[in-house]
């Protein structure tokens, strides 16, 4: 069975109440489309809901229950690995191929992009020195892709990725990078992700004034994938993950956790580092979600009690609650912490940013045990400048220039959404049955798309 090539744009963020004056295209183009909400599956994170979308089980049959989490072998917290093996359940392409044996399909950043049975991918790989520098690089499969993009294109602008210097720079590489790989393999299925939004969201929310550039920026890059697709005689879906929305308050679970004395701390060259393995009890903290590991079961009862407490934290679920919500794995947390709507989750573990280690004024995406949106900020770019100098002289140096200040951050998600609230977007020319569409249910929606069964207009 020959299949239709599909695409579908993961656009970050955007819901039908950011779609209008600052976004000339898709306010025209969803004039002649189906636009329909999705009802996020829990929790509402990046990897988590693309792991749904691409098998249509929800975390606890798919086991990416959120951006990062504990190891319990390596007694080590681990965020934003790459492995494709890491998602247990079979992927969308992988069925399409045992229906086509003709089918391919091109991975263009959506995340667990590596060793991936896709045939075509690109993700985000910095290249990184025996001295210590970060170098801006990607990975690709196949491994000459890398070079015939980065002699096209430039080298991948790590830098405008994530950081203090994120934006639309690396939103336009991937989009044309989209283009040059269905120009060279002409790919059945491709998945494209723009982060562009995700940024200006977080830092600001959804204040249309102050996001109006950024709106207005991705609309253009929508708008040049849309055309080339349509001219390439594809199926077009435009959809997100979750939806942004605004935050005043920030909650530190591992600082409760530590006033209560069930942090491990070890001290080192004048630091503080959180020792999990040592610790009674953890956070993993990951925007509007946080795990709490517990070594020391007899602590748990008492744990719930404690967070239960907290006016801005809405649910504490344990093992057996966390059955209902999907979320029940063997890498989620003893208890799964799920803020207010209003609050969002640091890892901060010190209590006098003195002792703070020395990755929390870095954009350090690994070491930290926790996600840290404060990274797309930075203290001074009189600091910066006098860093990358000791650097392009070839100097030792250390991008040091982080605030220790969660509340610059306006916007988060990850919790179940509240009745009325705004809701990631879907766009294409299918009839729903429903509005909102399920989150497990985008993987039948796009294997319709591929297959033309019935639903298209």
């Amino acid at each position: 069975m020959a299949m239709n090539k599909t695409v579908v744009i993961d656009v970050v963020g955007l819901t039908a109440g950011l779609i209008g004056e600052h976004t000339p295209f898709l306010s025209s183009y969803t004039k002649n489309k189906n636009v329909a909400a999705i009802q996020p599956a829990f929790p509402a994170l990046t990897t988590s809901a693309q792991s749904t979308y691409l098998t249509g089980k929800l975390p606890s049959a798919h086991g990416i229950v959120g951006n990062g989490w504990y190891d319990h072998a390596e007694c080590d917290i681990k965020f934003w690995k790459q492995s494709n093996k890491l998602v247990q359940a079979e992927k969308i392409w992988e069925l399409a191929k045992r229906i086509d044996p003709d089918f391919t399909c091109a991975n263009l950043f959506w995340w667990y992009n590596m060793y991936s049975s896709v045939d075509y991918s690109v993700t985000p790989r910095p290249n990184y020195l025996a001295d210590g520098r970060k170098m801006p690089d990607c990975y690709t499969q196949p491994a000459d892709l890398r070079d015939f993009l980065q002699q096209e294109l430039g080298v991948f602008p790590l830098f405008q990725f994530w950081g203090p210097g994120a934006g639309i720079a690396s939103s336009t590489w991937i989009a044309d990078a989209s283009i040059l790989t269905e120009k060279r393999y002409n790919p059945t299925l491709t998945l494209v992700y723009l982060p562009h939004l995700d940024y200006c969201l977080q830092k600001y929310g959804p204040d249309l004034p102050l996001i109006a550039s950024d709106l207005r920026a991705i609309d253009a890059e929508i708008e040049k994938l849309v055309l080339f697709y349509e001219s390439r005689k594809a199926e077009i879906i435009i959809l997100s993950e979750y939806a942004i929305t605004p935050v005043s308050k920030v909650v530190y679970p591992n600082r409760i956790l530590r006033k209560a004395g069930y942090l491990g701390i070890r001290h080192e060259q004048g630091l503080e580092l959180l020792d999990a393995g040592a610790s009674k009890a953890f956070a993993v903290a990951d925007h509007q979600l946080a795990h709490i590991y517990v070594n020391d079961k007899s602590i748990l009862d008492t744990l719930k009690g404690v967070f239960s407490a907290d006016k801005n934290i809405a649910l504490v679920l344990d093992k057996q609650q966390q059955l209902a919500h999907g979320i029940s794995h063997d890498r989620s947390g003893d208890l799964v912490l799920v803020s207010a709507s209003d609050a969002w989750f640091s890892y901060y573990f010190w209590l006098d940013d003195a002792l703070a280690p020395d990755y929390a004024r870095t954009v350090d995406i690994f070491k930290k045990p926790g996600y840290d949106p404060v990274e797309m900020f930075m203290t001074s770019k009189v600091k910066a400048g006098y860093k990358l100098l000791r650097k392009k002289i070839g100097l030792r140096y250390v991008m040091n220039v982080i605030p220790l200040n969660p509340d610059l951050i306006k916007g988060s998600h990850g919790h179940i959404p509240d009745a009325g609230t705004a809701r990631p977007i879907f766009i294409g020319s299918f009839k729903q049955r429903e509005d909102p569409i399920q989150a497990c249910d985008i993987f039948s929606v796009i294997m319709q798309a591929l297959t033309g069964n019935g639903t298209l207009k």
